[in-house]
């Protein structure tokens, strides 16, 4: 059953939805938009979600047109007041919180089971947040459906041995299986931002991985200096056992970062 809301314009003008620069803010009003990202997370009456930053709903209503349960985190007070007519149209199906997701305690959302996070994430905390999530894996989520920067999302896809390849490809990779699930062009938003968004699926994996702090390290070590050769970059990470490390993972000494694969990554943290 379609509820019949306001326009979402509506909404921006009652409440004085102007978006904040400094939280990332750049609304989606296209409905048929944000369905279709509710659509790439498989949202059915079943699911709950984990939504940041709604906004002025639009994503919250497509949610909601599926019967699915929403938790709303929002930290601008007039959004949440802007979110009322939402509520009061959906009883018992969406809970909001006013809170700031970077330091959001996840035990106030009584959580049962493995959620959904689907969200059109505020850009400037968009990383950070997920590689939150990837830690937590399956534990909290099993399928992520999360809008980025384009440039982001391309580092999160990226393949060994292309430049936009690094630790968040690595990490991204390692504890989820990420997928674009389609791209968005800035004149979408409102206001546009100074560049193309892209909206990827994460699925938990059905083995979680276990030592993803030991593969943070190693990563962070091999990045960080990513010019160099392993053996230079990953000295301080395994001592005077480095090389031997390295070859029983099949990795050169002479080799790079970018040209270490996922899985060789992997394995070198595992022998941390």
């Amino acid at each position: 059953m379609t509820i019949e809301l306001p326009p979402l314009r509506d909404v921006i003008e009652r409440y004085d939805l102007g978006a904040k620069k400094s939280l990332g803010q750049h609304f989606l009003l296209d409905l048929n938009i944000t369905r279709k990202i509710a659509r790439a997370g498989d949202t059915t009456s079943d699911d709950t979600i984990l939504e940041i930053g709604p906004g002025p709903g639009g994503l919250t209503r497509a949610l909601l047109e599926t019967g699915a349960n929403v938790i709303a985190v929002e930290r601008d007070a007039r959004c949440v007041a802007a979110l009322g007519d939402l509520s009061a149209a959906y009883p018992e199906k969406l809970q909001l919180f006013e809170d700031d997701a970077l330091s959001l305690d996840y035990s106030r959302l009584d959580l049962a089971g493995p959620i959904k996070i689907i969200a059109n994430l505020p850009y400037n905390i968009s990383t950070e947040l997920l590689m939150r999530w990837l830690k937590q894996g399956s534990d909290l989520w099993s399928v992520m459906v999360l809008m980025f920067q384009k440039e982001v999302s391309d580092r999160i896809l990226a393949l060994a041995g292309s430049k936009t390849y690094g630790r968040l490809s690595v990490i991204s990779q390692s504890a989820s299986t990420p997928v674009r699930a389609f791209d968005l062009p800035a004149r979408a938003f409102t206001p546009p931002p100074k560049i193309d968004s892209s909206v990827v699926r994460f699925d938990a994996p059905i083995a979680p991985l276990e030592n993803i702090a030991a593969l943070e390290r190693v990563t962070q070590a091999a990045f960080s200096q990513r010019r160099k050769m392993l053996r230079s970059s990953l000295k301080s990470v395994f001592g005077d056992n480095l090389a031997e490390i390295l070859a029983a993972v099949g990795v050169k000494e002479t080799q790079r970062a970018e040209e270490i694969s996922v899985e060789q990554f992997i394995t070198l943290a595992k022998a941390l």
